[in-house]
């Protein structure tokens, strides 16, 4: 009972955010869960099929015409990792990985106007279940599930946002710090709580908070971007407010978790903006790159198609990387 009231109080607490309800995660996954982790050396190895071990919605669905398949994923990450010398950006990589073996991909592809994807105005996941901004070019949503996942072309069943299910069995139905997977630079993450003090265990629990909020000023407009009052549509409707919540701009903060009792920097999936974190506060590992995982997957969309493309240019992620790769037409209506 406890367990169902934790997933209840979550899909709440993200409803409120994101408006209308997510396809219920009534259908048993098409196969069974295969994921180890191990260390060796200084690498932490994570293999897995990629098949969730928990219900999602039966695929296709409206919003997502593709049906989940095994995967064959090897990621390494750092055992004991460091902060970024540089800036460190993500790219064409997915952002991590569960302790179930699904890839956390919080960006999307689809763009503004269905606009060329090397745009910086890609809509946002958890707002796509409804008409999307103020250009309404993809009219049914992303088809999220109720852990806020779905499906890739190649069957990659991925999460946008806390994998509700998985959160919900792995905390046992309790309000408690909660690791969830690993990031691509290494470092833990975890869902929703942690302690009040970061660095003191016995202080009370709490949910943390990201330093994102909505703009205050409109977007530009024009052909290229939309107008009007940010209101969480698109990535670029947020920035970053130093010491307005408990998290740094990468989405963690340094301090003790139950696995790490001296201390670590972690990240932190939230129940408001960005979700899953945006950015590495160390050097992802190339095994995330969506090409060394699958040249044909176009993590970060749903169609396996792109949009329109400018003379002169291919196309792509944007800087920062908040949108997959290129693939070749517009997504589906």
């Amino acid at each position: 009972m406890k367990i169902l009231t934790t997933s209840v109080l979550l899909l709440a607490a993200v409803a409120a955010v994101t408006g209308p309800a997510l396809i219920k995660s009534d259908s048993e996954a098409p196969g069974q869960n295969k994921v180890t982790i191990t260390v060796k050396g200084d690498k932490r190895i994570i293999e897995s099929n990629g098949i969730p071990d928990h219900k999602v919605a039966k695929y296709p669905a409206k919003g997502n015409p593709n049906t989940i398949s095994e995967q064959k994923y090897r990621f390494e990450v750092p055992a004991n990792p460091k902060p970024a010398t540089g800036k460190a950006g993500r790219g064409g990589s997915a952002w991590g990985v569960a302790l179930n073996g699904v890839v956390f991909d919080p960006g999307t592809a689809e763009v503004y106007n269905d606009g060329d994807r090397s745009s910086p105005w890609h809509y946002e996941a958890l707002m796509s279940n409804t008409v999307m901004g103020t250009t309404p070019k993809i009219k049914v949503g992303l088809g999220l599930d109720e852990s806020h996942a779905h499906v890739q072309p190649n069957g990659a069943y991925h999460y946008h946002g806390i994998p509700t299910l998985l959160f919900s069995r792995l905390s046992g139905g309790e309000k408690k710090m909660t690791q969830v997977g690993w990031a691509a630079d290494g470092y833990p993450v975890y869902a929703v709580y942690g302690y009040t003090k970061a660095d003191d265990d016995k202080s009370p629990i709490k949910p943390l908070k990201s330093s994102y909020q909505l703009k205050k000023e409109d977007r530009p407009g024009g052909a290229d971007a939309p107008s009007g009052k940010p209101d969480g549509s698109f990535s670029l409707d947020f920035e970053y407010v130093a010491e307005s919540g408990d998290l740094d701009e990468f989405g963690g903060r340094t301090g003790v978790t139950p696995e790490f009792p001296k201390g670590t920097y972690y990240y932190v999936m939230t129940e408001e903006y960005p979700f899953i974190p945006r950015k590495f506060k160390g050097t992802p590992d190339a095994s995330f790159s969506k090409q060394k995982m699958d040249p044909h997957s176009n993590l970060g969309g749903q169609s396996g198609t792109s949009g329109k493309k400018k003379k002169g240019g291919a196309g792509g992620p944007p800087s920062g990387g908040m949108g997959g790769p290129p693939s070749g037409g517009p997504p589906p209506e």
